[in-house]
């Protein structure tokens, strides 16, 4: 015969049950509505009187209810939606995966953003490979006008949306602006819900709501907090992000973030991930450039934009320190482009641009932002600093061409140079180096411990300017640095060719 299973004991019992209350405390705890205290000796049974153990979810009941984010996403969500596209990825393989090496580079971006690893398999179709994608967007008008990113529609074949409501509608591109990485489409149709931008700038801290389709996943709903604006992550000239830390995962681009009152405060486009998911750090585009940009989408089909041709770049302090500047601010002219409107008007390389019709430059990117906001052929009035003078030059903007100029190669130059010293710099003149031109010193070597390495020289460069004055010469060089060490400077600006790029750099002459 079997042995009768023991009873089990009470005081087992009770323990297994302290710790399955003390699990639920914590998820509680969290939501900010916590009705339980831990025990002081976890394994010891706890003890209520009845009447209080059968009243504590009618004391629950009487606490102010936690604020939620429910009744704004009732009203938001569904002017949300789903987008999914078709991309011809090029002739069919013999295996069963897509060739990723066929697709052009812009193009295999698009699909890791999307999960898709090299050689997932598509549907083919008369020998090539239909490859799909996913993303979001949202309706800004009653008409089927809808916002999502470029990189979502950029080459499509084909889109169509989905609802929230669970319909299905084709989709027409109406236009795209990959600088801003924004795109306008449009879905036959009337009466659909549609949701407003917003007409002012978050602040730090702000609550914040994503609604995409992260993953496959439509109508998913995160909550987070605004944690920086004016982000700039390397994505262009016209970088200027709102950092979000609402979870934000692949398939959520071209999704909205709302406010608390409903309105779209960015559109979400990138998010940093090591790992590939979320980490709590993701970027939006900010509901004034959604505004200008569709604006001229829908009128136009593309965006057009203020051009004055030249290469910019940060003034740092050690740059400011060069040129006798009181704060390092303004964009520095690292070279006028022949025949632009900036040329023609007489900026210079070394000019800094201190402020367009007035109004402030704080820095490269904020030149490119403000000159970027005006129209082609429109007259500007710019600040200038050039050769220690402020001046107001007036010129009329040309058109941003719609393609960057390719960068070349650096050159791989050797040859026998003169030392620089503690710059670590080996020089020598371009016109003795075979295929650097005829201007400027030719660096033929960088020293890894010097100064010069950290500062970002590298074999081929070429040196055109030192102090503001045209170097032929290792010499011409040595001369500039100990004019510069008698006037007290702590550092020496140089002007760098490199490849197509030219740039400013400052180096400390204390090691020179």
């Amino acid at each position: 015969m079997s042995a009768t299973p023991a009873p089990q004991s009470p005081k087992k019992s009770r323990v297994l049950s302290v710790r399955r209350i003390a699990l639920l405390a914590t998820t509680v705890a969290g939501l900010g509505a916590a009705a339980f205290v831990a025990a002081p000796e976890f394994n010891m049974p706890l003890h209520y009187p009845a009447a209080q153990a059968q009243n504590l979810t009618e004391q629950a009941r009487k606490l102010p209810a936690p604020v939620g984010f429910a009744d704004i996403v009732e009203k938001v969500k569904p002017a949300v939606i789903s987008v999914r596209v078709k991309v011809d990825g090029g002739p069919a393989t013999t295996g069963l995966g897509t060739d990723m090496e066929n697709v052009p580079p812009g193009l295999r971006e698009f699909f890791r953003r999307f999960g898709m690893p090299d050689g997932m398999p598509g549907q083919r179709g008369r020998g090539h490979n239909i490859i799909t994608g996913q993303g979001s967007g949202f309706f800004i008008s009653a008409d089927g006008y809808a916002v999502t990113n470029n990189h979502v529609v950029e080459k499509a074949e084909s889109v169509e949306v989905k609802t929230d409501d669970g319909k299905t509608y084709k989709a027409k591109v109406i236009g795209t602006d990959p600088r801003t990485d924004l795109a306008l489409i449009k879905v036959d149709g009337a009466s659909f819900p549609f949701v407003k931008l917003a007409d002012k700038a978050p602040r730090i801290g702000d609550w914040v709501l994503a609604v995409g389709n992260p993953f496959g996943l439509g109508g998913t709903v995160t909550a987070g907090i605004v944690s920086a604006r004016g982000r700039d992550i390397g994505a262009s000239a016209y970088d200027d992000f709102i950092q979000i830390d609402a979870p934000v995962n692949k398939g959520n681009s071209g999704g909205p973030s709302f406010d608390t009152e409903g309105n779209v405060i960015g559109v979400n486009t990138a998010i940093y991930s090591p790992s590939g998911g979320s980490v709590g750090i993701a970027f939006d585009i900010p509901a004034d450039t959604v505004k200008s940009v569709i604006a001229q989408l829908k009128a136009h089909g593309s965006v057009t934009r203020g051009w004055i041709g030249v290469q910019i770049q940060p003034v740092t302090k050690d740059i400011a320190d060069s040129l006798g500047l009181k704060k390092a601010q303004g964009a520095l002219v690292a070279e006028p482009q022949d025949g632009s409107p900036a040329k023609k008007a007489g900026i210079k390389a070394g000019d800094v641009i201190t402020a367009v019709n007035g109004e402030e430059v704080k820095d490269a990117r904020d030149l490119a932002k403000k000159i970027g906001a005006l129209q082609p052929k429109q007259e500007v009035k710019l600040s200038v600093l050039q050769n220690g003078t402020e001046k107001t030059i007036s010129l009329t903007l040309g058109q941003m061409p719609n393609s960057e100029q390719a960068n070349a190669s650096d050159n791989d130059n050797s040859g026998n140079g003169v030392d620089m010293g503690k710059l670590g710099l080996t020089l020598a003149p371009a016109a003795k180096v075979a295929g650097a031109g005829s201007d400027g010193v030719v660096v033929t070597g960088v020293d890894d411990s010097g100064a010069a390495a950290d500062h970002g020289f590298a074999t081929g460069d070429v040196i055109l300017e030192v102090a503001g004055k045209k170097v032929e010469t290792p010499n011409d060089v040595r001369k500039a640095i100990a004019s510069v060490k008698s006037e007290g400077k702590r550092t020496v600006l140089m002007r760098v060719k490199k490849g197509d790029n030219t740039r400013f750099v400052a180096l400390p002459v204390s090691n020179g």
